[in-house]
Parts: C-alpha cells; sequence; structure tokens
C-alpha cells in the first residue's frame, strides 16, 4: 500500500476547520485500500482557538499530525515544515479554508499514477473576486514571466501533489530562506501536468492576505527568479550619467558663446528631483537583494516547531 501526506497549513481558521477537516478525511477514506493516508496540520501560532480544535480531532483520529509553531513564520514556511516532516510516496498539499477542495485529490492521485511528479492545480476565479486582485495578479504573473527564465502559470495555486523525489529535492537540495514555491516546483522541472479547478467560495472566516501581504510575496518573487530589476537599474543609470554629461556640453558651450550661464532655475530643481527620485528607486531595488542575501548569511532556521501530536518522536 502506498502512502500519502496531506500538507494543511493553518492560520487562524477555526471558523472553519472542522468543515474542512471533515470533507478532507472523507476524501481520503475514499481512496480504499490504494493508500494510507496522513493528514499533517501546521498551525502558525495565533489568537483564536484552531489549535485547540485541531488537537481534539488528533486525539479522536490517529492520522492527524499537527505541528504547532512557536511564532506565526508564513504561509510558505508553514508549507516547507510540513514537507520537512513528511516521507510518504505522495504529498499533497492545500489550505484549509475549502477554497482549495478536497474532492481534487483523487484526480491527481490518477496523474501520479500515470508517473507524474508533480501535479499542479489551475485557479479558476470565481466572478465574485475583485476587479483589483484579479487584474493585479494577471500583471504580476506577466511581468515576473517576462523578466525571470523560469515560467510561472499566472494562474498556479500552492495546491500541488509531489512525488517523494520531488520532497526528497526540497528536504535536502532548496533550503533558501525566503522560498517563492510557486516558482521553485517550476524550477525543478520533471514530469508535470495542471489540473484546473473552480475556487470555492469561502464557508466561513476571511483572508489572512493583506495587500501588504500580496506585495511582499511578489517582491519575494522577483527577487529569487530575476535580475532584471538590477539590470535595468545599471542600464537607466547609464542613461541618465549620458544624458547629464551631454547637458553639461551643452551648457559649456553657451558659456563660452554666450559669455554666462544660461538660466533655469526651474529646470535643474525638475531634473534634480527626478534624478534624485530615480536613483532612491533603485537603491530600494538594490536594498531588495542585499536583504535577501543577509537573510541566508544569517543562516536562522527556517521555522521553530514549539509542539508535535501523533508523531512517533514527540
Amino acid at each position: 500500500m502506498k502512502t500519502l501526506s496531506v500538507i494543511c497549513p493553518v492560520y487562524q481558521e477555526e471558523e472553519v476547520i472542522e468543515s474542512f477537516y471533515k470533507e478532507l478525511s472523507a476524501v481520503l477514506s475514499s481512496l480504499g485500500d490504494s493508500y494510507k493516508s496522513t493528514i499533517l496540520f501546521v498551525v502558525d501560532r495565533g489568537r483564536d482557538l484552531t489549535l485547540e480544535i485541531l488537537k481534539r480531532i488528533a486525539q479522536e483520529d490517529p492520522s492527524v499530525r499537527i505541528l504547532a509553531m512557536s511564532s506565526r513564520f508564513g504561509h510558505q514556511m508553514s508549507l516547507v515544515a510540513g514537507m520537512d516532516h513528511c516521507n510518504s510516496d505522495a504529498v499533497v498539499m492545500l489550505d484549509s479554508d475549502l477554497q482549495h477542495p478536497p474532492s481534487l485529490i483523487p484526480d491527481m492521485l490518477k496523474e501520479f499514477e500515470r508517473g507524474y511528479d508533480i501535479v499542479y492545480t489551475l485557479r479558476q476565479d470565481m466572478p465574485a473576486i475583485s476587479f483589483f486582485k484579479r487584474t493585479s495578479s494577471k500583471l504580476f504573473y506577466r511581468f515576473i514571466n517576462r523578466i525571470s527564465e523560469v515560467p510561472i502559470n499566472e494562474s498556479a495555486a500552492d495546491f500541488r501533489l509531489m512525488s517523494r523525489r520531488i520532497l526528497k529535492i526540497f528536504q535536502s537540495d532548496i533550503r533558501e530562506r525566503d522560498q517563492f514555491l510557486r516558482g521553485l516546483f517550476g524550477w525543478v522541472g520533471f514530469k508535470s501536468i495542471g489540473i484546473p479547478f473552480q475556487v470555492q467560495e469561502r464557508k466561513a472566516g476571511k483572508s489572512k492576505y493583506s495587500l501588504g501581504q500580496m506585495a511582499r510575496f511578489g517582491i519575494t518573487g522577483v527577487v529569487s527568479f530575476s535580475k532584471s530589476p538590477l539590470i535595468a537599474a545599471t542600464f537607466i543609470g547609464f542613461v541618465f550619467a549620458a544624458f547629464g554629461f551631454i547637458n553639461a556640453l551643452v551648457t559649456f558651450i553657451q558659456f563660452l558663446v554666450l559669455g554666462h550661464l544660461p538660466s533655469g532655475w526651474a529646470t535643474i530643481v525638475v531634473l534634480l528631483s527626478i534624478f534624485s527620485g530615480t536613483q532612491l528607486i533603485f537603491l530600494g531595488i538594490i536594498g531588495q537583494y542585499i536583504g535577501a542575501i543577509f537573510d541566508e548569511v544569517k543562516r536562522r532556521p527556517h521555522y521553530l516547531v514549539e509542539e508535535k501530536i501523533n508523531f512517533d518522536e514527540q
């Protein structure tokens, strides 16, 4: 019998977590004798009763395991923690808010049985998704695909299946601090296939991704998979420098011909504002890359586990 682990990152989902568990458990039970399944909840530290509810579920169901984080390390690090604590033939990761339908797991396993190492999902958004969120997402993925050598599908979600071979790569070889998993799963290659799914409406609770968190997530993706912003900063710097030298040469010639410097304080102020603003923007871009290097050099743990439940070794 093959083994299956389902990694479920959780952060303050007390209103929906029990419904999610029941739906996921029913799907895994339907797999019959084909797979021995384990559900691994990775709980980011929160202020609600999510962890207490899951502890009660784990007491009744020994196939449920819990990793309780010591702090809030974020969605991507929760997935990394889940991968580090799995050793199954197949691993599925999906969110715990029921927007990723557990009913798709049997279809993903069929593709896995056909020899695919990665089965990723392609999100089809509900009409209720705001115009801003839909448009900003499309623009971001078009931008990152333009500047990155690693293709990232704009409909990709962190709802995927991986084989044990891919799992081992993430456990031993890919250990960078700021992991942009949607890009990394495309980068590793191997035999992959996509399955479309309709995003479900939230049954309860609300999204934990604020606009600022989505912006940081996007910046992590750009910094992880492209050096184009640095190249652009260098190119634009040369253009502005050339413009400055030409302007200085024209001014010097005017001084020789007219005998005095031409007026134009407004022009000077405007040019200084443009150049200074552009410099600050590109200093910020460079700072993002330096910050990523700084995080790697510090070599802090990716996450810290406060409590393990239903693991063989506590």
